[in-house]
Formats: C-alpha cells, sequence, structure tokens
C-alpha cells in the first residue's frame, strides 16, 4: 500500500538509486578505471543503481508478503553496500592528491541504505502488530 510509511521510505530510496542510474555519467565528470575499460565501470554503477531502484519500487508492490519485503530490502542494503565498497575502491585508485571533491559521490548510496533500514524496521514492526493480532484470534 502507498499510504503506509514505509512505502514513504522504499519509495524515496528508488528515486535516489534511479536519479543516478540514469545520469550517472553525466553528473560525474569521472572515469573509473573499473575492470579493463574504463567506460565500463560507469555502466556496472548505473546498472547497480538501476536494480536497486528496481527493487525498491518492486518491495513496494509487495505490501501483503511481508517477510519477502524484508528480505528484498535486506537484498538492496547489500547492493548499496557492494556499491559504496565499489566507489571507495576506485576512489583510492583515482591519481592525485586531492580527491576529496570527488569522493563525495561515493555516500550516496549511504542515503539510501539509511532509507531502507528506516524502511525495514517499520516492516518488522507491521509484521510484529499483525503476529500479534493474530495470537489474540
Amino acid at each position: 500500500m502507498i499510504q503506509r510509511k514505509q512505502s514513504i521510505y522504499l519509495f524515496l530510496s528508488g528515486i535516489i538509486s534511479s536519479i543516478f542510474a540514469t545520469n550517472f555519467d553525466k553528473l560525474f565528470d569521472i572515469k573509473l578505471d573499473w575492470l579493463s575499460n574504463p567506460e565500463q565501470g560507469n555502466y556496472i554503477f548505473s546498472l547497480a543503481f538501476f536494480f536497486s531502484a528496481l527493487i525498491s519500487f518492486l518491495t513496494i508492490m509487495l505490501y501483503k508478503k511481508r517477510s519477502l519485503q524484508i528480505k528484498l530490502d535486506w537484498l538492496n542494503i547489500i547492493l548499496n553496500v557492494l556499491l559504496i565498497g565499489s566507489f571507495v575502491y576506485s576512489l583510492l585508485n583515482l591519481p592525485g592528491e586531492g580527491n576529496s571533491e570527488k569522493g563525495i559521490w561515493a555516500l550516496v548510496p549511504l542515503a539510501s541504505i539509511v532509507l531502507l533500514s528506516i524502511a525495514n524496521r517499520m516492516i518488522k514492526k507491521d509484521d510484529d502488530l499483525v503476529k500479534s493480532v493474530d495470537r489474540f484470534r
């Protein structure tokens, strides 16, 4: 359901991920030498952001299956942690001394992780509420 609080957090996480999936090359004018081709690294990051957004929007639609929502939310959190790790790895391999202004984009998945963990906590709270009501029946 769209009116639940966790749906708002999942939607915001999906919006953040989809913005960076579509505009990753345009927003950050850097070439990450990931794998052997510098251009391929940007596509891999865009694809990872796309899957993160897809999982977030899919999780909203599965509002009747709360246990599956929790599992998909954890999968999305793990994907974003891997994104942060790969960003930090590529940041450490960039040439030059002053990379502080180039490294701010590595914190973008952190905002998504925070939103996903809040949503996960609210999904768990809803699940506990439904289970407690079922005990009274």
